[in-house]
This record gives C-alpha cells, structure tokens and sequence, in this order.
C-alpha cells in the first residue's frame, strides 16, 4: 500500500518548525502534485519522473475529491508515494499548502498533474541553482504547452530573469521560506496563490526568479477546466489579496482600477461572460470581511516593486541589486520571533 493520510487542511499543528539554508550536496527535492480526476495524466507524469535521474527523495501526491481510479493507481503501481487524500475537494491552493508543510524536502518542486520535466538531470539542477541563489524563494521554468501552442516550437527560451509571480505547474519552492512568510492563502481555493505568494517573499527579501535552463512540458489538459469560472476565481482572490496587503490609500485605486479592468476583460470575451461577472463580485464582497480581519499591509516600496515587475521583469543581477537595495524589507516571522527572544532575554 502507498503510504497514505486521509486529513482535515484546517489543522494548524502541521507547521514545523523551518529549514536551515543547506549547502547542494545535502539539498533534498521533494515533488508535490494535487490532481483531480485526472488519472490518465498523472500516470504519464508519474512514470517521467520514475525516470529521473538522479531520482527525488519523496513525490507527495494528494487526490484532492478524485472519484476515478487516481487513489487506486497509486496504490498499486507507486507504493513508494505519500499518498494524502481529501475525500470532498479543498481545492488545489488548500492541498498545495498542506503538501508543502509535510514535505520532507529542502527543494519541493511543485507540478500539476499534467506536467513534468523534460530534463532527466533537474534534481541535480534545482540544487545547483538553490545552492548558487541563498536569496532565492520560488523559481519559476518556461512551459511547453498547448495552451500557448507557439511554445511547442520555441527552441531558446531567453535569458532568466527576476519577476513577480510563478505557476505552481512549473515551480520549484525552497521550503524553509514558506515558514518565513504568511504561505498560500488556503481561503482562495484556486488561483491567485502564485502572485500573493511572490509578494510575500519579495516583502521578506527573497527573490523569485524566471531560470529558463530547465523546461516544464505541460499538457494543460482541458479535463476540469472552465475559463470563466477560473476568471472568476482570479479576479475575486486578487481583490481579498490587495486588501490583506496594499497600504492604504494605495488599496481603494488599485481595488477600483483592478475590478473595471477585469469587467473590461470580460467584456472583450463577450455578453456571455459579462452577465455573469455580478457571481464574482458577490462573492468578493462576502469574504472582503475575512481578509480584512487579517490584513497586514507591506510597504508601498515593496508593493510597488512587485507591481513593476510583473510587465517588467528585471535581467540582470546588477539591476536587481540597485533597485530591491532602495526597498523596505519587511523582517519576517522568523526574524520578529528572533528579536522577541532577544528582547525578552535583555
């Protein structure tokens, strides 16, 4: 039998305590995947990254409300998997933070279930790139995908780059930092975890970073999509995230100007869509309560960094340095609960 967890998200005991910065040599690589009903697809990635080499230490798998065959499969065929499983869906965001706290790993690298990687060395990379980036939080890899068919053919991906926000289908988190900083925020279900996520760390110092010497296929599977219902999602957990975070008076433009360029987005995609766009705001209002209770904004440097970045991503390690050396860095949990100790021994 693989080894598996039937669990509750909610359980706030999960959180150990974070990870010391290792040197390469010791850095170990876990792989996190959340699939629902889609066992044709994680098959595939499955057996890609049984491939590797050398292999992960751990791959944690959580079938998050999956009514087909995906825990059977598991079970039978990878035994050697940490099987968690959600007997009603959480949704992907809840299940990712769940798998990262349980991770064993240094590195987790973080897949859909129709995703892996091409390159059959990348543990040996991810280790390399954490071990020569101390600063850097989350790295983020180019994508081979239908979804964007230009990308099947695209033979040199550029230079990497510092930017603003990752997908979690192609990325690789360095652990001891998701312990440093708030996490995902599990109330989004779906979407918008990636960019609040990347503000956080850049809040806390960290970097994230674009590395286009590793490349994610990505088969963007069309099984449980739905655009409008993803729009939805986006546009409501981007309005709670800039209520948790943009100082004021900072947050009522940016919360006016985000939701008229989300109904302007709507619009273009037709009367369909636009008829429809009164669900997300209802539902936005009905948690704005919640993210207020739990709002703790960052600096407007920071948060205007991060703004830059997400249409203007930074090259060079020198540019870098000039503009994130300007910014307020907010200390992080670690480094607030350092100084209590301190001020508490004094």
């Amino acid at each position: 039998m693989a080894r598996q967890e039937q669990h509750n998200l909610k359980d706030d005991s999960l959180m150990p305590s974070p990870l010391p910065h290792q040197a390469a040599t010791e850095l170990k690589v876990s792989v996190m995947i959340t699939t629902h009903n889609r066992v044709k697809e994680l098959k595939q990635t499955c057996e890609v990254l049984e491939s590797l080499s050398p292999a992960v230490d751990e791959v944690l798998i959580c079938a998050d409300g999956c009514t087909d065959n995906t825990v059977e499969l598991i079970q039978q065929n990878y035994q050697h998997y940490r099987l968690f499983i959600n007997p009603v869906g959480r949704g992907s965001v809840a299940s990712r933070d769940y798998l990262i706290r349980k991770a064993e790993g240094d590195l987790v690298l973080a897949l859909d279930d129709d995703s892996y990687p091409l390159a059959q060395d990348i543990v040996t990379r991810l280790r390399r790139l954490f071990q020569e980036r101390p600063r850097l939080a989350v790295a983020s890899f180019p994508q081979r995908t239908e979804e964007y068919s230009e990308s099947l053919t695209i033979e040199d991906f550029g230079s990497s780059y510092y930017c603003g926000t990752f997908a979690c289908a192609a990325a690789c988190f360095r652990r001891s930092v998701y312990f440093e900083v708030d996490g995902f925020d599990t109330s989004f279900f779906h979407m918008y975890e990636e960019p609040d996520y990347a503000l956080q760390c850049l809040a806390a110092g960290y970097e994230i970073y674009f590395f286009t010497d590793i490349i994610i296929r990505h088969h963007f599977t069309p099984t449980g999509r739905n655009e409008i219902r993803t729009h939805h999602r986006h546009a409501q957990n981007e309005q709670w995230s800039m209520w948790r975070r943009c100082p004021f008076p900072y947050v009522l433009v940016l919360s006016l100007y985000r939701f008229f360029s989300q109904f302007r987005y709507a619009v273009k995609r037709g009367m369909n869509w636009v008829i429809r766009e009164p669900f997300w705001w209802f539902a936005a209002l009905q948690g704005l309560p919640n993210a207020l209770l739990r709002r703790n904004p960052i600096s407007w440097q920071v948060y205007r960094l991060w703004l830059s970045l997400l249409s203007q991503p930074i090259y060079t390690d020198e540019e870098w340095q000039k503009r994130f050396s300007a910014v307020e860095v907010k200390p992080s949990r670690c480094q607030q609960q350092s100084d209590m100790n301190i001020t508490t021994r004094i």
